[in-house]
């Protein structure tokens, strides 16, 4: 029954009309709600710190309240696949119709006078969009392509494979996302696993006959190219990892979505050799290049916990997103590298969010060398799904919306919308890091410190899911947790809590509704969760 309603708020079709149409807009509002209520979320506060600026929008559902609502070119879907920034008054947008946009005059406030140069076109599905030297790069559906303008008239005039070797069925969902660059100059891409194989498609696939597993070349996989072009195929066990990113060690992560074998959306440290979740992914396991050999068995309705510990090549998340409290389809991966100029997040993971509209942060910390880390609500009442971010040159984020005919809240159906620090700080839990003996918080303003050392401030319980190959999992052995505050620093920015009964592997979700800064102020988001795979020594 959850998974029904789960599947109804994710995929529910725009195509309805009439009267259908209206029930939709109700039950959006509802998840809407919920959503806020669960994120600890004050109304129309989150707008005094970060300030939403539409560039362009979905003409026909414009939100008529905003005077910056700026409308695409008639005839220009602007549904952002892909992003990057080019210098400081343009970008360049790849939109799922097969096409390059170059924007000039989207740092504007109100950006009046955005002008559209068409760069591209004829491409299949691209779902990423990357500048590196005099060229941009994309990911279509077979290959990676590189794009050049050899005369300098800001049209490509050279479309050149860099990559390929990845099969396609033609089944819907197989995406190719990417590329991103790594700190050592590879680009990386991930490949969507094929769901519903049927009939012919099943003739163009790999069967893993060991597992009983069937997908196209790759499919489900993590692949690093080169920069002499060679396509290494690196981890394995994805769904649909829409989003690919680095954080500011260089290290290369992904998010992957809700679905089979797939308990809830996560964040994954892509590493050679490792195993994330999705079991077709292992139909290419015995091809030439693969890190992952002799896997003969997956564990199937088990703890998470129980699961890692019987299958030695499968590894965690870095981080659980719980599902509809941190949004319900993760995207894109960006890393704050202003400097300060987007607040006081400097380094930390921005993680776009579809259904919900909204954009997440997360903070991770390497414990006896794994990633682990917690996520954070951020900013909520984007105009359609997000499915792109990218850091302007002024710090800003633009965020590339589209949600292509499912549901997502929000009054669009495709835009580009710039985020902007108002340059008011909020108060906040900056960072959450894994102690001996529990957790310490760290805020982006000094704390009252009466209520820091009250035990009524706090809640905490964990929790941990199922990993089997039916559709997603609830939150199982769920336990309480007693907190009690160890100390505050003298500067009134950390909190230490000393916390009893945690559990590796498990996630531990904290409310902190009772704090109040040194102003008075509560916090802007009270809720946190924080993925502990390792309890530090």
């Amino acid at each position: 029954m959850v998974a029904a309603v789960n599947d109804f708020c994710l995929s529910f079709r725009l195509f309805v009309c009439g009267g259908w149409l209206r029930v939709a807009a109700v039950v959006l509002a509802i998840c809407a709600a919920v959503s806020c209520a669960s994120r600890g979320l004050a109304d129309g506060t989150e707008e005094d710190y970060y300030r939403i600026i539409s560039v362009a929008t979905s003409k026909a559902t414009a939100d008529s309240r905003s005077a910056n609502w700026k409308p695409a070119p008639d005839g220009l879907a602007l549904e952002v696949s892909g992003l990057t920034i080019l210098d400081d008054k343009r970008i360049a947008v790849s939109i799922r119709k097969g096409e390059v946009w170059i924007l000039d005059g989207v740092y504007d406030d109100p950006p009046s006078k955005v002008s559209y140069k068409q760069f591209a076109s004829a491409l299949h599905e691209p779902l990423g969009l990357l500048k590196l030297g005099d060229s941009l790069y994309t990911t279509q559906r077979t290959e990676l392509t590189q794009l050049r303008d050899t005369n300098g008239d800001e049209v490509a005039d050279e479309y050149l494979t860099v990559a390929k070797g990845w099969g396609v069925t033609g089944n819907y969902h197989e995406y190719a996302y990417g590329p991103k660059l790594d700190k050592d100059g590879n680009l990386w891409v991930t490949l969507n696993i094929g769901m519903g194989l049927k009939g012919d498609m099943q003739a163009r696939t790999i069967l893993n006959p060991t597992l009983n597993v069937r997908q196209a070349r790759w499919r489900g996989w993590g692949m690093k190219i080169t920069p002499d072009g060679t396509m290494i195929p690196v981890c394995a066990g994805m769904r649909s990892p829409s989003g690919i990113g680095s954080n500011a060690a260089g290290d290369m992560f992904y998010t992957d979505q809700q679905g089979n074998w797939v308990a809830t959306n996560s964040l994954h440290h892509m590493r050679e050799g490792v195993f994330f979740h999705h079991a077709e992914a292992l139909a290419s396991m015995n091809l030439p290049g693969s890190p992952i050999r002799g896997i003969t068995e997956v564990p199937n309705g088990v703890p998470v916990p129980q699961a890692v510990k019987q299958f030695q090549q499968l590894k965690p998340p870095a981080v659980w997103f719980p599902y509809k409290k941190m949004g319900q389809s993760a995207t894109d991966i960006m890393l704050d590298e202003s400097d300060g100029q987007f607040g006081p997040f400097a380094g930390q993971l921005f993680i776009g969010e579809f259904t919900q509209a909204s954009i997440n942060r997360v903070f991770l910390e390497l414990v006896d060398g794994q990633y682990q880390g917690a996520c954070f609500p951020f900013r909520s009442g984007l105009a359609s799904a997000v499915l792109r971010l990218a850091q302007g040159t002024d710090g800003s984020v633009f965020v590339g919306l589209t949600n292509r005919g499912w549901s997502s809240l929000g009054s669009a159906s495709y835009g580009l919308q710039r985020l902007v620090w108002t340059g008011k700080v909020p108060f906040e839990i900056k960072e959450m890091k894994a102690t001996a003996t529990g957790f310490d918080l760290v805020f982006t303003k000094p704390v009252d410190v009466a209520t820091a050392n009250s035990s009524e401030s706090y809640a905490m319980s964990s929790y941990t899911y199922l990993y089997h190959s039916t559709y997603g999992s609830d939150e199982i052995q769920t336990q309480d947790l007693a907190v009690k505050t160890d100390r505050v620093s003298d500067d009134g920015l950390t909190v230490s809590l000393a916390i009893e009964g945690r559990r590796e592997m498990f996630v531990h979700e904290l409310i902190a509704k009772g704090i109040r800064s040194a102003d008075g102020e509560p916090l802007l988001h009270a809720h946190a969760y924080y993925t502990l795979n390792r309890i530090p020594k």
